[in-house]
């Protein structure tokens, strides 16, 4: 049996992975709650409102309208075809083995360059409290105790991620709450009202022509509720998981963001001191909240030390996903006793202490290169998804019909074409803002380069096309098989297959 024709029976059913089932139903939701909330909302919303002024409200509101219908999108596909690698599958089936392997890379280096960004966040976070210590030790330190956790079990990053992503949800809803009592004049010594959405120039100072420019680095912020999709790929009931988490994910994420942006703006001046650099601790210190840089220190560095959690959990598993169709080298396939890719976690925290080695000596030239080179990945990967819910919509209803298919993306067509045009204005908004356009060109060549990897790959050896698609990655048009269907060819856990053909028993599919 050839390495190709081995690939083609491999099931990308999440039940013969091999990979462990820890996840339970509560660490799903606060994955996908606290994949979202990350130290860009507490310090980089600053920013925003510093571009669009009180308006900013409604680039946070814009951006959480157009990430709920990508998340609906990726929850339809996921939900009626629970699969392996999540979107970097669904890529495969509807835009070929190569946009597959394109999504599936591109999602793993935005990831890796998130552990190197987290781990020096938090250790300058901790510097504050022993600045001695140099900048790569403390960075070292916490993705060698995270990336340990990752390495017991999948339920040990669960449990992580679980209280992580709670903490950061107590602290977002008492910030909500404490600001509504301020509005209403329930806080002591408070000015009430929302006076300050208009009195300082009007709502939209910069005009709204920045309001919407400030869209584009709002989705970015938005990045992570999709994590719980691949996650699902480690949970007890994959479709049950998956179906709560987003359903649930949806509202709470754009009233969490949008909710304390408003807060933010309502209680003091857009303009203030402190607001463009941390408008959360702004806030508190207005409402003469004691310790207020302890109390903010504390809350980022929980959520940097949840996003890193995250990006070396996602990071391998998405590796290992990439391993299953010969899109990644067959080493990283080992999994432990307890169902982890062990060697898949060490190769992004390896790659991710090389890019803290580069903060450290170049940060000027080679990690701000870093930063810039992945900066829109993410938005490319969105868009990926939005495109692949199209054409497999399409596939589902001619294989299954209408009436089957679960959890619709709503309004379609129409609406699934709008979020493909709003998202292709966004990536292509970033080329014509100045913040941006590094970060534009940057990651468009690190497409290019893992387009250029792909054809190096397929050179030296056969790619197992999907059914439908054409050796040059065209579809001939509807899939013959169910594209969606939940009925996989049935496949032995990768540690099995291994040690029985090291045995020499010789396993029926050869």
């Amino acid at each position: 049996m050839t390495a190709t024709e081995e690939h083609q029976r491999v099931s990308d059913n999440p039940e013969d992975s091999g990979l462990g089932k820890g996840l339970k139903q509560r660490h799903m939701n606060l994955i996908a709650l606290g994949g979202v909330i990350g130290a860009g909302l507490f310090v980089g919303s600053g920013v925003v409102i510093s571009q669009a002024g009180p308006a900013a409200i409604v680039s946070f509101l814009i951006a959480g309208m157009i990430t709920v219908l990508i998340m609906r999108m990726l929850a339809e596909m996921a939900v009626n075809r629970p699969a392996l690698g999540s979107f970097y599958i669904y890529a495969r089936e509807s835009l070929g083995a190569r946009g597959g392997f394109a999504v599936g890379w591109m999602y793993w280096y935005f990831f890796v360059i998130v552990v190197a960004v987290e781990a020096v966040a938090g250790a300058r976070i901790l510097q504050l409290w022993a600045p001695g210590v140099p900048l790569w030790v403390f960075s070292l330190g916490l993705m060698i105790v995270l990336t340990g956790t990752n390495m017991v079990s999948a339920r040990s990053y669960g449990e992580f991620e679980y209280w992580f992503s709670s903490i950061k949800v107590v602290a977002i809803i008492l910030f909500l709450l404490a600001g509504i009592l301020w509005i209403t004049g329930a806080w002591p010594h408070s000015t009430p009202g929302l006076g300050n959405l208009v009195n300082h120039s009007g709502f939209a100072p910069l005009g709204w022509g920045a309001v919407l420019a400030a869209v584009v680095p709002c989705v970015a912020f938005y990045t992570g509720a999709e994590i719980v999709t691949i996650a699902a790929a480690e949970s007890e009931e994959p479709e049950t998981a998956i179906h709560k988490a987003l359903r649930s994910i949806i509202v709470r994420v754009v009233t969490f963001y949008v909710g304390s942006i408003f807060i933010v703006v309502s209680v003091q001046a857009w303009n203030a001191q402190g607001v463009s650099v941390s408008p959360y601790a702004a806030t508190l210190r207005v409402l003469n909240i004691p310790g207020v840089t302890t109390i903010m220190n504390l809350i980022v560095l929980t959520a940097v030390l949840s996003c890193l959690n995250s990006a070396l959990y996602t990071s391998s598993r998405m590796l290992f996903a990439l391993t299953r169709h010969g899109d990644a080298p067959q080493a990283f396939t080992k999994l432990s006793s307890s169902g982890v890719p062990r060697r898949a976690i060490l190769a992004g925290t390896v790659l991710g202490f090389v890019s803290v080695i580069a903060a450290y000596l170049s940060p000027d030239k080679v990690f701000a290169f870093l930063i810039n080179s992945y900066g829109a990945v993410a938005l490319f990967v969105y868009l990926a998804i939005a495109l692949a819910q199209v054409v497999l919509r399409r596939d589902l209803e001619r294989t299954r019909g209408t009436d089957q298919v679960r959890l619709k993306m709503w309004l379609f067509p129409g609406l699934s074409y709008l979020t493909i045009a709003l998202m292709f204005v966004v990536i292509l908004a970033m080329a014509f803002i100045r913040d941006t356009r590094s970060q534009f060109w940057l990651s468009l060549l690190t497409l290019a380069l893992i387009l250029g990897a792909y054809e190096i790959r397929r050179r030296r050896a056969p790619v197992d096309e999907p059914a439908g698609v054409t050796a040059t990655g065209k579809r001939k048009g509807y899939l013959q098989a169910p594209a969606l269907s939940l009925q996989e060819v049935p496949d032995k856990p990768v540690g099995r297959r291994r040690s029985t053909r090291r045995s020499g028993e010789q396993s029926p599919e050869d």
